[in-house]
């Protein structure tokens, strides 16, 4: 039977599949290396700066980069970016896997940067291009919390790789991992993802992309390298012209617009106050998502003496929690609870602290399976929350805006990502110089709750119940611009 124009495209279930390896592949790579610093110590002789420029040097250039590559992504069409993306990606990963020395690793790490920041935008896009009503809420309630998982996996199977040291690889194979599972995705991808012309009439702000990327540069790159230096001047200084920055990126898009320019950003997605308020939700939560999981592998590692493996293995319950509640979230409870199920999940990881508070201090022996009910009750909340807090936030913007909504939004989660590392960091190793390992986990779960009570409290202002798609595409208004499948369908 021949499509109408009212037949949705008919790969779009399996499109999602391919952007949840791509977008996951990208985000395990923001951590997957976390684990790998002895064994790239032993190997190429690195450095803690070393060390330091291998993990931050991709986070560098990721969160620089997000939003010109949402925008590009509406010039030149999703699909070209996104196939050109995920090659430049599996190549660098490879390359990475091959790299003869420390400095070389450091060089293909940002060039990995920059390729996952042309990439993930792109991801968003093409699925909010192939589903709207009902679908685009049950979409968002996979895509949230698997996104979410992203980071938190890397330690758990970068740890496994090094520890089973498969072939002799070490730690090349935390990169190499990528390339076959990089080529499938391209393969699928180059036959399923449906031929939808960029907008040739959008313009690239150069100015606009040259200030957010030194913008974004200034901010993220001190709070990478900050903490290992203890916070000398020169990173104050960064951060305050980074902020500095970010205020004059938002000038020149308020002059660009008023003098009929295309701005990089369009203005018209901070008018949406599901988006902006969802913005901000993202900022608090990742930071405390993303901050507590790197406390909890530094906890395992340093303050416990575990492997590389065995401290990824005790990120487990964390996965296993934030999957479970993801599921649930996106299945049903986002749906009829509304801004409900934010409250109730902020709640749940505030309690699963509490009880991580005091399985901290039951003395004796450390055991993990002692943690492990606090930890996996923490993951359970984050999971109820990321499903829905993706949906509200991308269901509320248009077509048109999809590219710069994504790029913000990623940037958002990058350098929130950033910030809850510094923070928690500098407050583990702090605590931890004169006190235990427990004390200093105490200590960056009482952050985790300050960020989640702001979480809580930034929920009521909310709609109390989300709509499908706020712009007009609900289930009754099909207004996605991939409907007519036979003009859309890969040739």
């Amino acid at each position: 039977m021949g499509a109408t124009a009212t037949t949705p495209y008919r790969w779009r279930w399996l499109i999602l599949g391919v952007m949840l390896t791509a977008e996951i592949m990208d985000l395990l790579d923001s951590t997957i290396v976390n684990v790998a610093g002895p064994d790239l110590e032993r190997s190429l002789g690195a450095s803690a700066l070393g060390l330091q420029w291998v993990i931050g040097g991709y986070a560098l250039t990721l969160g620089a980069g997000l939003i010109l590559g949402g925008r590009l992504g509406d010039r030149f069409g999703r699909r070209p970016m996104f196939l050109a993306s995920l090659l430049a990606f599996t190549i660098v990963s490879l390359l990475c896997a091959l790299a003869p020395s420390i400095e070389v690793l450091i060089a293909f790490r940002l060039m990995q940067g920059v390729a996952g920041a042309m990439l993930l935008p792109q991801g968003l896009g093409l699925l909010r291009e192939n589903f709207s009503g009902k679908e685009l809420g049950q979409v968002f309630g996979v895509f949230g919390p698997v996104l979410g998982l992203g980071g938190i996996l890397g330690p758990i199977i970068g740890g496994g790789l090094i520890e089973a040291n498969l072939f002799g690889l070490g730690w090349r194979a935390v990169f190499l991992v990528n390339v076959p599972i990089g080529l499938a995705a391209l393969i699928v991808a180059w036959r399923i993802l449906p031929r939808r012309a960029g907008d040739k009439t959008v313009g690239v702000d150069v100015v606009g992309a040259a200030i957010i990327v030194v913008a974004s540069a200034l901010l993220v790159l001190p709070l990478n390298f900050g903490q290992e230096q203890d916070w000398p001047l020169w990173t104050w200084l960064s951060i305050v012209a980074g902020l500095g920055g970010f205020v004059a990126f938002a000038w020149h898009q308020r002059a660009a617009a008023r003098h009929g320019r295309t701005p990089l950003v369009v203005p018209g997605i901070f008018s949406r106050r599901a988006y902006t308020l969802g913005l901000a939700g993202i900022a608090l939560y990742f930071s405390a998502l993303i901050g507590t999981q790197l406390i909890l592998t530094l906890f395992l590692q340093i303050g416990q003496g575990f492997s590389a493996g065995e401290a990824g293995l005790g990120n487990l319950p964390v996965a296993l929690g934030t999957a479970v509640g993801g599921a649930l979230s996106g299945a049903f409870l986002a749906e009829r609870l509304g801004r409900a199920v934010l409250q109730i999940g902020a709640v749940v990881q505030i309690l699963g602290a509490a009880i991580l508070w005091i399985e901290l201090g039951s003395g004796g022996p450390f055991d993990i399976w002692q943690i492990v009910p606090g930890i996996a009750v923490i993951g359970f909340g984050s999971g109820l929350v990321i499903a829905a807090l993706f949906s509200i936030i991308l269901a509320a913007v248009k077509d048109e805006e999809i590219g710069s909504a994504s790029g913000v939004l990623t940037a958002v989660q990058a350098i929130a990502s950033s910030i809850g590392v510094a923070v928690f960091g500098s407050t583990f190793f702090s605590v931890i110089t004169e006190g235990s390992p427990a004390d200093a986990f105490r200590s960056a779960l009482l952050i985790q709750a300050g960020l989640l009570v702001a979480f809580f409290v930034l929920t009521f202002l909310f709609p109390l119940k989300g709509r499908a798609d706020e712009h007009g595409a609900g289930p009754d208004n099909q207004a996605s611009p991939l409907k007519k499948e036979s003009a859309l369908a890969p040739e």
